[in-house]
């Protein structure tokens, strides 16, 4: 089968892999019919490289059809339409059975002391092959594989149920804005797009901070104030929420913000090291840009929250802890735990008005032969892109 594959700091390749096969009883095999590129993918084709290995494939937004089941799946059957989490969870530890997905205890990478295993993304995360690909092997399909309608509906409507919509989900409820309250959303890429328009579905004020116009003109279809970046962004908002600042603000931003060239160094620094060393600096030093967080910890009003979306990789970040005492903030944050949140956004989806608007985010839906091409064009922002769904039926350009 054709796969994208890691090949390199920021470099990534379309090529032929073996097909994958059934392993174990609770497997499944997908033919993948759309499969999205990932702000967290960004982190892999520049950040994160020390911890994959050349010719890992990629992906962890997919979605396709039932083509083959072991022997103890009863949940799927060959043909049915799926969309697959990009966590992989049993469904019954204890981590699952109070709604942890992403802390399922049969998946986590103990030898990297990290939670659940992902699709497509890292040593880290069990180095599982991922869904940028025609076929993907999905494992604990027993529980994980969400059935849709094969109703002739466009993908784009229930994919984004994979990993972005429900991520976008569980940073609103881990705000836990008052009825009636303020959210500040930093960051309109795709899960700030979502994040911004529940913000406002669920009766929010929502103030959204971008510095990409396409992106501000975007949200601002649904409703959503936003804003560019400024020196006085901070005293902007303030201003308008009676001088306290918002109820909560969503970091949608993460690791790689604009605005830290010392940070940035860095990250670039410790991708060119040998693997071994480059572990190590991203494990003991502080190698994310702050800058998001930092914003969102001064924004936020005295007693409020901040929730983190954004993936952050670095284990010796300087916070200002003296800042989060005396303000007394709440920050609430993690990988998404996709399926405990899909009873809630499933009726939302399926709505024929699509209230969501996930028929209104894909800015770019090409095939998976032009999929390295896409992941420049996807981390410099160019075209006017916001997000590259993979095709693997659809032609090359």
């Amino acid at each position: 089968m054709r796969a994208l594959t890691w090949q390199g700091t920021e470099k990534v390749s379309v090529e032929t892999v073996p097909d994958p096969t059934i392993q174990e009883p609770t497997d499944a095999i997908v033919r993948i019919t759309s499969t999205a590129i990932c702000g967290s993918d960004l982190h892999l084709y520049r950040v994160l490289g020390p911890y994959i290995d050349k010719g890992d494939v990629l992906g962890h937004e997919p979605m396709g059809i039932v083509e083959e089941v072991g022997s103890a799946v009863t949940n799927l059957k060959v043909g049915d339409r799926v969309v697959v989490p990009f966590n992989i969870s049993c469904g019954h530890c204890y981590m699952c059975k109070r709604g942890l997905q992403s802390q399922c205890e049969t998946t986590q990478v103990t030898e990297y002391g990290s939670g659940a295993a992902l699709f497509g993304y890292t040593k880290m995360y069990g180095q599982v092959p991922g869904g940028q690909a025609e076929y993907l092997r999905v494992p604990h399909a027993d529980y994980g594989p969400i059935v849709i309608p094969d109703d002739g509906t466009p993908d784009d409507r229930w994919l984004f149920m994979s990993d972005i919509l429900p991520t976008a989900w569980q940073a609103v409820q881990y705000a836990d804005v008052p009825e009636g309250g303020t959210l500040a959303v930093l960051g309109l890429g795709p899960v700030g797009q979502f994040a911004a328009r529940i913000g406002k579905h669920l009766g929010y004020r929502v103030l959204a901070v971008e510095p990409e116009q396409v992106r501000r003109d975007l949200a601002a279809k649904y409703g959503i104030e936003t804003f560019d970046m400024s020196k006085d962004l901070v005293s902007e908002l303030v201003d308008l929420t009676d001088g306290r600042g918002p109820d909560a603000v969503v970091d949608g931003v993460g690791m790689e913000a604009h605005g830290n060239p010392v940070a940035g160094f860095a990250q670039r620094a410790a991708g060119l090291l040998p693997d071994k060393l480059a572990q190590k600096a991203i494990e003991t030093a502080g190698v994310d840009r702050l800058d998001a967080v930092h914003t969102a910890i001064d924004l936020v009003r005295r007693g409020g929250t901040v929730s983190l979306s954004g993936v952050y990789g670095g284990m010796a970040d300087p916070m200002p802890m003296m800042t989060l005492f005396d303000k007394q903030i709440t920050i609430r944050e993690g990988q998404c735990n996709v399926k405990r949140w899909i009873d809630d956004i499933m009726p939302l989806v399926s709505d024929p008005s699509d209230p969501l608007g996930t028929l209104d985010l894909t800015s770019h839906r090409v095939s998976l032969e032009d999929a390295p091409h896409m992941y420049e064009v996807f981390q410099k922002k160019q075209d006017n892109c916001v997000k590259v769904v993979l095709d693997p039926a659809m032609a090359a350009a």
